[in-house]
C-alpha cells in the first residue's frame, strides 16, 4: 500500500521520526547540561554530544532519502492555505536545522582545534583549519540555532496536538499508526 494514498507515513519514516525525536531532544538537553556545568560530568556530556550529533546527521540524510522514496501523506483537504504553507515551511525548516546543527558543530570544533571523536578512537577529519574568530562565530550560531530548533520542535508538537485534539483529522495518526483510522 502506498503511504501517500493510505494517509500514513511509511514504516521507515515513522521509525526514523520517533528515533530522531528522542535523539534530538536528548541532544538539546545534553547541550544545555554541557554548557551549564563545570563538573566531571562536562567531559562525559561532551563525549556523548559529539557522536550523537554525527548520528543525527547521518539519520537525517537517510530520512530525506526515505521521504523522497516513499513520499508523505496528503494534508487534509480542508486545511486552510496558510496552515498548509506553515506545515510545509516548518517541516523544511526542521530538516534544515537537523542538517545544519551537526555540520556547524563539527565545523565549530574543527575551528577550535578540538577533535570530533566518535567511539573507540574513531576521529573525524577537520572541516576547517583552526580559527578562533570562526570558532566564536560558529559557537554563537550553534547556540542560537539550537534555541531555534527547540522553539520549532515546540511549535511542531503544538501543531500535532492541535490536529489530534481539536481538528481530529488524522494528521497525528499518520505518524503513529500503520493505517489511518476512520
Amino acid at each position: 500500500m502506498n503511504p501517500r494514498t493510505a494517509g500514513t507515513f511509511s514504516l521507515p519514516a515513522r521509525l526514523l521520526h520517533w528515533l530522531m525525536a528522542i535523539m534530538i531532544l536528548t541532544m538539546l538537553f545534553v547541550g544545555v547540561g554541557m554548557v551549564a556545568t563545570v563538573s566531571e560530568r562536562h567531559v562525559w556530556l561532551v563525549q556523548l554530544h559529539k557522536p550523537l550529533g554525527i548520528a543525527i546527521l547521518a539519520l537525517v540524510i537517510v530520512r530525506l532519502l526515505v521521504r523522497w522514496r516513499y513520499g508523505t501523506p496528503a494534508l487534509p483537504a480542508d486545511l486552510p492555505p496558510w496552515q498548509r504553507a506553515a506545515a510545509h515551511l516548518s517541516h523544511w525548516a526542521l530538516y534544515a536545522l537537523m542538517l545544519a546543527m551537526p555540520l556547524i558543530g563539527w565545523t565549530m570544533l574543527s575551528a577550535g582545534g578540538y577533535p570530533v571523536t566518535l567511539f573507540a578512537g574513531v576521529t573525524l577529519p577537520d572541516l576547517v583549519s583552526p580559527s578562533p574568530t570562526l570558532y566564536s562565530a560558529l559557537r554563537f550560531a550553534h547556540t542560537w540555532l539550537a534555541l531555534s530548533l527547540f522553539a520549532l520542535i515546540l511549535l511542531h508538537l503544538a501543531a500535532a496536538l492541535y490536529h489530534a485534539l481539536i481538528r481530529r483529522d488524522g494528521v497525528l495518526a499518520s505518524m503513529t499508526r500503520s493505517r489511518k483510522q476512520p
